[in-house]
């Protein structure tokens, strides 16, 4: 009688179900048509409804019907292609891996494209669109195989993000390397990175097409599988699923069609996060979508709506004729970073933190000796930074400079290359100095300015007066930085405090606001003048060519007054980093103690940035290098990581402008080059590690 009485309700719910998924699918096509239809009448030319309704019933002017075949239509089409494998992309990853936060931007797959294709453009090779598609599949493939060998398919929801994220800080800085280096070579390739589904005919969009189905038939033809893995690994293996075939097929499935979104548009960024965040609570009310085989095509329909929808919305907002200068990857990355933030703030990840250091305990003797040794490399390092470049000098030629008898050639030399060296010492200094702080504050051995997004939030202050104000002086540079820095801090601390500054939560949400500043920084790049955008990419990479003595100065006097207030409350470091409980029983007022750190941390990130450009992750090595070194006193540790982040970032400018001269990289992508595989580095310590 039970079963008699309970049958009848359950089918209902099931056909109530379908109808449901029936008509969000209806009207999900819908809405992807009216786009559709609104981004073929949008454009520079005066090509409106009627004129875009004769070219496609062949009554048209030829000029007019040039305009939408040649133009309008293929935009409109790679939209609709791009959006929906991305969707499906980022679908099929989330299932695999069970993590709500996997895409092919968070799982490094668009960065390691992006070097690949960078690096074949930077060797001079001419290469035809399916030739260009496969180096890209190489990379992306390889990228997401360093991410999940590191992190782990299923280790934790928020590790193979954080692997993700800094494998493409690096990758990405490595990038814009090649494109300094190589500025005829890679010419475009840094506006075509931004995403851009501006065609110039069908020819791309027709070569993708057979890439696309068959990554889509992949799928669709091992969604059965994917879901058995939703059960778990042990269940899905007793009803014969091979888990880790499975996974691998459909990583590089994903991976495939990524590649084919991003040789046709270059990486649109986060569609393949929004998009099945966005179907997810659908698959909650409807119980048709929580099959792979629904849920895949809806994430494509959303991820289209998304593509286009971020088209039209650029093409309402902005001029048209400055809304063909800005690439439709700038928005769907303004937008994924929003969604980074809101879900990073909302996840769970009870396990896989990485640890803090363990407590060390070192002499006064080991201590003093390090600090002798690190000032003694330090005073040679800055003797070889000051010497060598592009013309080598003597310690007499430095003395006859100092004492003002040096020539007129030498005097111009020791002019530019002294402030450049003083730049780079002061602000690694700052920068280690603000990592220390923010490490102790937040407990977290992940946390520093450049990981945080403090330091992108000051290159966006920086780098709107460089390229509105050309002739901005220092203290208003480093002025607006602080403005970008402390925005963005109040951003990250802000929504990271209401969890007690849980540790994935923090570098998640820095992660997201990071992403978020660097595509308001594309932004204001493209739209620039030339001259303005040559320098802005060249003052981001964290170059110190063309300071003066007046450029340092504001960073001078804040990291005095930073050391200054670090060995003051040296013992309040110390506690503070400890837990919640022990500075309230001593006394101590704790939200006050870690207000004023993190703003004195935030101060330092932003005129660091002011007088050298964006230099990531010192604050993360020099910090745990330091307290590897002479224990977790900072007494000790701030003087020691001083000394480390100066000597890391001269050494790091002195061999950027040194080893390939006369051509020169930034010191931050030398430091990048260091600093993202420590980070991975600490990732997978913490795994093994992890229980």
């Amino acid at each position: 009688m039970a079963v008699t009485a309970t049958t009848p309700t359950a089918r209902p719910s099931t056909a109530a179900s379908r109808t449901g998924a029936v008509a969000v699918t209806a009207a999900l096509v819908l809405l992807v048509a009216a786009l559709a239809v609104v981004d073929i009448t949008q454009g520079t030319a005066a090509v409106g409804a009627p004129e875009v309704w004769k070219a496609l019933t062949g009554r048209a002017d030829p000029a007019d019907a040039s305009v939408v075949i040649a133009s309008r239509l293929p935009r409109m089409t790679a939209g609709l292609l791009v959006g929906a494998v991305l969707g499906i992309a980022g679908a099929a990853l989330q299932a695999v891996s069970r993590n709500v936060l996997a895409a092919p931007d968070t799982l490094a797959v668009n960065a390691g494209s992006y070097f690949a294709l960078g690096l074949a453009a930077a060797s001079g090779i001419s290469l035809p669109l399916l030739a260009s598609s496969g180096i890209a599949f190489a990379g992306g493939l390889v990228a997401a195989a360093v991410v999940l060998g590191l992190s782990g398919l299923g280790a934790g929801t928020v590790r193979l993000v954080l692997a993700g994220s800094a494998l493409t800080l690096g990758l990405t800085a490595v990038t814009e390397g090649l494109l300094l280096l190589f500025p005829q070579q890679t010419d475009g390739l840094y506006k075509w990175n931004q995403g851009s589904i501006a065609q110039n005919g069908f020819d791309g969009v027709l070569q993708m097409l057979p890439i696309c189905a068959v990554g889509l038939v992949g799928l669709v033809l091992l969604a059965r599988r994917v879901d058995a893995l939703a059960l778990g690994d042990d269940a899905a293996r007793g009803v014969g699923v091979p888990v880790r075939a499975t996974r691998v097929t459909a990583v590089v499935l994903a991976a495939l069609l990524s590649t084919a979104a991003v040789t046709l548009a270059g990486p649109v960024g986060f569609v393949g996060l929004c998009a099945p965040a966005l179907v997810r609570p659908l698959a909650r009310r409807f119980r048709a979508f929580t099959r792979s085989r629904a849920s895949l095509p809806l994430a494509g329909l959303t991820g289209a709506a998304l593509v286009l929808g971020s088209d039209v919305l650029l093409r309402a907002v902005v001029s048209a004729d400055r809304s063909v200068a800005v690439p439709t990857g700038v928005v769907t990355s303004l937008v994924g970073a929003l969604f980074l933030i809101v879900m990073a703030a909302r996840v769970r990840d009870p396990g896989g933190a990485v640890q803090a250091d363990r407590l060390r305990i070192r002499s006064r003797a080991v201590f003093v000796t390090t600090t002798a040794v690190l000032a003694v490399v330090l005073v040679g390092v800055t003797i070889a930074a000051v010497l060598l470049g592009d013309s080598k000098l003597l310690l007499g030629d430095v003395v006859n400079w100092a004492q003002g008898r040096a020539g007129q050639t030498l005097t111009f030399v020791l002019d530019t290359r002294v402030p450049r060296v003083l730049a780079a010492l002061l602000a690694g200094a700052a920068l280690a100095l603000a990592g220390t702080l923010i490490q102790a504050v937040t407990r977290n051995p992940l946390a520093e300015p450049g990981v945080l997004g403090v330091t992108n939030g000051a290159a966006v202050g920086a780098v709107l007066l460089v390229t509105t104000v050309p002739a901005v002086g220092s203290w208003s540079l480093a002025a607006g930085a602080f403005a970008g820095a402390a925005v963005s801090s109040v951003l990250v601390f802000g929504l990271a405090a209401r969890g007690g500054f849980q540790q994935n939560r923090l570098v998640l949400v820095g992660f997201g606001v990071a992403t978020g500043a660097s595509a308001v920084i594309s932004l204001l790049i493209i739209l620039t003048d030339p001259f303005n955008a040559t320098k802005a990419l060249t003052w981001l990479s964290g170059s110190t060519y063309g300071r003066s003595l007046p450029d340092v100065v504001p960073l001078a006097v804040v990291l005095a007054v930073g050391l200054a207030v670090a060995v003051m409350r040296r013992t309040e470091l110390d506690l503070v980093s400890l837990d919640e409980d022990t500075p309230r029983l001593l006394g101590l007022d704790l939200g006050r103690g870690r207000l004023g750190f993190l703003v004195l941390s935030v101060l330092l990130s932003a005129t660091a940035v002011a007088a050298a450009g964006t230099i990531g992750f010192v604050g993360l090595v020099a910090p745990h290098a330091a307290r590897a070194l002479v224990g977790r006193q900072h007494a000790r540790v701030v003087p020691v990581a001083v000394l480390l982040g100066a000597i890391l970032v001269c050494t790091a400018d002195l061999v950027g402008r040194t080893v390939i001269a006369p051509a020169q990289l930034g010191a931050g992508l030398m430091t990048a080059v260091i600093g993202t595989p420590y980070f991975l580095y600490l990732l997978v310590r913490s795994r093994r590690r992890s229980p």
